[in-house]
């Protein structure tokens, strides 16, 4: 039996209301995980998730979690829509024969999915991150600052120490890219994002829908909205941890501003040797458990909204016109 498709309008909807949902529930995790990422040994300023989260908030205010939260707000809908709708679509394709999906066939639908939506994903992390990142950058530099006030021999030796910028808003981030590199600033790790998305989606997609058929009385039969939760839940934080170590060469790649002697990397194979080389291999699990719960809950909300049908709905309310 072939798979049931929605109409696009509702997957759009769906996505998008899915996206919503789950990234004003878990962005401040999501705040943290980069945080995590992008320190470096010798210049650590977070010990943890929790530490991370009560520093941001005595320095920043409680708001201070939700940087870059406006960024993801407006571009998850169209990012997360893209995703699931490209996954239906080559779902739907490959079964045309109306034969059951193989599990390589279910990869492959993934591998689709996850190649579309980094048209969204890549500008979207890239203006999020430098927003994220803003505060750790400033924090380092007030410490580094305070330092050198109480050994006054190291004032001076470092000049990124107390340089220090005011924060930008995304528009100006976005206007300075364009400016500087075109369009392909915005793009700017690309490849890793593709190295990160694809094997995640090759991964997240036949997970859930086999995980979710065990909750199925009958193949036409939808499965309760807490199968399908707790399915997207598994599936997804099993998915980002398998995929962390290419996020956190994507997060590297991707933050424009560096605190005190921090590595610069010129591409991916470049930052993997000097991550390796410089932190040990155990850097590449940096912010690990925190995707695990940014993504469990994100894609456990995305996929009960999806599969709940709630766009049908409010579509169904519509008046129908006449012919």
């Amino acid at each position: 039996k072939a798979e049931r498709q929605s109409s696009l309008p509702a997957k759009l909807i769906n996505g998008g209301i899915a996206g919503l949902i789950g990234v004003t529930c878990v962005f401040p995790i999501d705040l943290a995980k980069t945080r995590l990422q992008n320190q470096q040994n010798g210049q650590r300023l977070y010990t943890s998730m929790s530490d991370c989260l009560i520093k941001t908030i005595r320095s920043e205010g409680y708001f201070g979690m939700y940087r870059g939260a406006a960024v993801n707000l407006t571009l998850v809908t169209p990012e997360k829509a893209i995703k699931l709708a490209a996954n239906d679509f080559f779902r739907h394709t490959l079964s045309k024969d109306g034969r059951k999906l193989t599990v390589p066939k279910e990869m492959l639908a993934g591998c689709g999915a996850g190649t579309c939506q980094v048209i969204v994903t890549t500008p979207m992390e890239m203006l999020k991150i430098q927003l994220q990142d803003a505060g750790r950058i400033a924090a380092q530099q007030k410490l580094m600052a305070s330092q050198a006030t109480l050994n006054p021999a190291s004032a001076g030796t470092s000049p990124a120490a107390t340089a220090t910028r005011s924060p930008q808003t995304a528009m100006q981030i976005t206007k300075e890219l364009l400016r500087k590199k075109g369009i392909a600033g915005l793009y700017k790790g690309l490849g890793a994002t593709l190295l990160r998305d694809v094997p995640f989606s090759i991964i997240y997609f036949p997970l859930f829908a086999n995980l979710n058929k065990l909750g199925q009385k009958s193949p036409d039969e939808k499965a309760p909205f807490y199968v399908s939760f707790i399915s997207g839940c598994i599936a997804g934080s099993t998915a980002a941890v398998a995929v962390n170590p290419c996020d956190v060469v994507k997060t590297r790649l991707q933050s424009l501003q560096r605190g005190v002697n921090e590595d610069t990397y010129s591409g991916i194979v470049d930052c993997t040797r000097k991550i390796l080389r410089n932190e040990g291999p155990m850097a590449f699990l940096k912010g690990a458990y925190c995707r695990a719960l940014v993504i469990a809950p994100l894609f456990g909300i995305a996929q009960v909204v999806y599969f709940l049908g709630v766009a049908e709905f409010f579509l169904g309310m519509l008046p129908k016109r006449q012919e």
